[in-house]
């Protein structure tokens, strides 16, 4: 698989504001049930969802299928769902009143928020009603490399990350490198492979000396047939990281339907679901990611933690909004 190439500052704004320009030429209904209907008017109909794939996969709709159905039954209006090309594209198409519901990744959201885009964070995904949401990034290298056996070895080698804007992928991995004394930006060679998968993939293909992404990701791939077990090896592992929140734009929703999204992340999780019909059985209920149980309540102050990394990091990315 080939590494996309490292996206600066400007490219990345130019692919938000191109993926806008996509997301409002979707179709009458994105456009017609967006900021025009928003407020209180109680006129909206659609709902617009987005996503970013965590993996160069096309069943993201798939993934959020259930959660979804559930939208749909809570609200009484139809849920159309977009397939964002980056974190980037889904701040810009919520900041434009193109985007209604969002599943951003704790430093997306923090970019939003803090930007300035009228988001309100509802549920993050847990495989456990008593466990609090959060996963870690972990630093991968090949099961062969002798080289690299910890985070400051990665110095001087080819890196690589997922998006400047990926919570696992990019920014508690910064953290992690400035910790040892490493600049993310002039101490190695930075590669922005696109995706988790993609970034583990070029860590197997030695296109990357070493690579990050979210802790899950190697066992899905393992899963999937994408790499063999033991094919790759953990060396370095981030602190706990918030989970990656559903937003709702507060501009482009009315008070009702606001309303009604934050009562439907009590019944977002496997036994609710099947009870009200959503599901035919737990075991058949897919949600995102491969979670074993549901969406727990999230508020924004629980994003603090992102934002103390960002004033550590001063990553460029912490002030694009």
């Amino acid at each position: 698989m080939s590494v996309k190439r490292f996206l600066t500052t400007k490219s990345l704004v130019a692919v938000a504001a191109a993926s806008v320009l996509a997301l409002s030429a979707c179709g009458e209904s994105a456009s017609n049930t967006s900021a025009s209907q928003g407020g209180n008017s109680g006129e909206k109909t659609t709902i617009v969802f987005a996503a970013v794939p965590s993996e160069e996969s096309t069943s993201l709709q798939a993934e959020y299928g259930n959660i979804t159905k559930l939208i749909e039954k809570e609200t009484g209006k139809k849920v159309e769902f977009q397939n964002a090309t980056d974190y980037a594209a889904v701040i810009e198409g919520q900041r434009a009143g193109k985007i209604d519901i969002a599943a951003y990744g704790p430093f997306s959201y923090k970019i939003a928020k803090d930007g300035g885009v009228p988001v309100e964070p509802l549920g993050a995904l847990v495989d456990a009603p008593d466990e609090k949401p959060g996963y870690y990034s972990i630093g991968w290298v090949k099961a062969d490399n002798t080289e690299i056996t910890n985070i400051e070895q990665m110095k001087g080698k080819k890196v690589c990350f997922v998006d400047k804007a990926s919570t696992s992928g990019y920014l508690y991995p910064s953290a992690g490198l400035i910790a040892a004394n490493i600049n993310p930006e002039t101490d190695i060679t930075p590669v922005m492979a696109g995706g988790h998968d993609a970034s583990l993939l070029s860590v197997k293909s030695g296109q990357c000396d070493a690579g990050f992404a979210y802790e899950a990701m190697q066992t899905q791939m393992v899963n999937k047939g994408q790499l063999a077990q033991g094919e790759v090896k953990e060396i370095w592992r981030s602190e706990q990281i918030m989970g990656s929140p559903l937003a709702m734009n507060t501009e482009t929703l009315d008070s009702a339907t606001q309303d009604q999204l934050r009562a439907m992340v009590a019944k977002a999780n496997k036994p609710a679901m099947v009870a009200d019909g959503v599901c035919t059985s737990e075991a058949d209920c897919k949600l995102p990611e491969e979670t074993e149980w549901g969406m727990v309540k999230v508020t924004d102050a629980e994003y603090d933690g992102v934002r103390k990394v960002c004033d550590l990091t001063k990553a460029e990315a912490c002030n694009k909004a």
